[in-house]
């Protein structure tokens, strides 16, 4: 949510004609995240939020759009793109991919309690139960060829311990997405900044960037890695956060055996995704304005943690 391509008041009052949610009242950028141009937007009529998709191909947005309109229909917490005046959900604005979503009010937590970590759980598994029904597929585009390719352009950069971590967890993961466990649409990045509270309840999940057809508990393992560890010097897993995020999830869309099985696996895999994404990012980054890229050290500590930990079945 870096602002990549800049838009000023003027180009958005006339790309916000072919709406029909008045003028524009208030552009304000958004500084945080890394992957898109994000601004909120308050009209005559309303709040939203404008995204310019700076990576993603014009081909894959129906995707995300639809499933969070799909989500936003079946009642899960998920803000709901604004169809234009023809029913698109987005069109062009300065050489970008763009729609609006209806801004969602609250706030992220930074310090979750148990209590919040059960919360986020339930979201999820409804958001999983609600898009079991949604037909379209797409390749999750940071999957397990993306580890490798990227794991890969990093070498330079990293120190020979951290190599050997690289290569060693890449090897483990040989073969990852090939086991049988249910799957469909996932969110795919729900960290805290991805989840607003309101008055002590989810009040919306956001920032679809990398939803894809996924595994539906590695989408799980992924939350748990950020919303279930201690941020600080040594960026431990926190197993009362984990416990309640999991028998939450658990008592809307109970795991299965497999999918208990392959726990171990799918919290490492979480944890190397984001390490090297996060490595990719520092290293080899875009150029843009407000860009912000996060700090990879928690992951490689969370990775070693994982790896190191003996490997059985999640417990519920």
């Amino acid at each position: 949510m870096s602002v990549y391509t800049a838009v000023t008041p003027d180009e958005l009052d006339a790309w916000l004609a072919r709406y029909a949610l008045g003028t524009l009242v208030d552009l304000t950028p958004i500084a945080a995240g890394i992957e898109n141009t994000n601004y909120f937007v308050t009209t005559a009529r309303g709040r939203y939020v404008l995204t310019l998709y700076e990576r993603l191909p014009a081909d894959e947005l129906p995707f995300y759009l639809n499933l969070m309109a799909h989500l936003a229909r079946a009642g899960v917490e998920v803000p709901a793109p604004a169809p234009d005046r023809t029913g698109a959900l987005f069109s062009h604005l300065n050489g970008r991919p763009a729609g609006l979503v209806r801004r969602i009010d609250g706030a992220p937590v930074e310090v979750p309690t148990p209590g919040q970590c059960a919360a986020v759980g339930a979201a999820l598994a409804r958001l999983h139960c609600a898009s079991q029904s949604y037909r379209a597929r797409l390749t999750n585009r940071r999957g397990p060829a993306w580890w490798r390719q990227a794991a890969g352009a990093v070498r330079p950069f990293v120190t020979p311990a951290q190599n050997d971590l690289l290569m060693a967890e890449v090897k483990f993961q040989t073969g990852f997405g090939k086991v049988k466990l249910p799957k469909g649409a996932i969110h795919g990045d729900l960290f805290r900044d991805n989840v607003l509270f309101a008055d002590g309840a989810v009040s919306g999940i956001i920032d679809f960037g990398f939803a894809a057809t996924d595994f539906y508990a590695y989408d799980l393992a992924i939350a748990v890695n950020d919303w279930c560890v201690e941020r600080n010097a040594d960026d431990a897993p926190d197993g009362e956060r984990m416990g309640a995020m999991v028998r939450a999830y658990h008592d809307v869309r109970p795991l299965t055996d497999d999918e208990r099985a392959q726990w171990h696996a799918l919290l490492r895999a979480a944890a190397l995704r984001f390490w090297v994404s996060r490595l990719y990012d520092l290293y080899l980054p875009r150029p843009g304005e407000l860009t912000h890229a996060h700090d990879p050290v928690p992951f490689e500590r969370l990775l070693r943690a994982r790896a190191e930990a003996p490997a059985r079945p999640l417990d519920i």
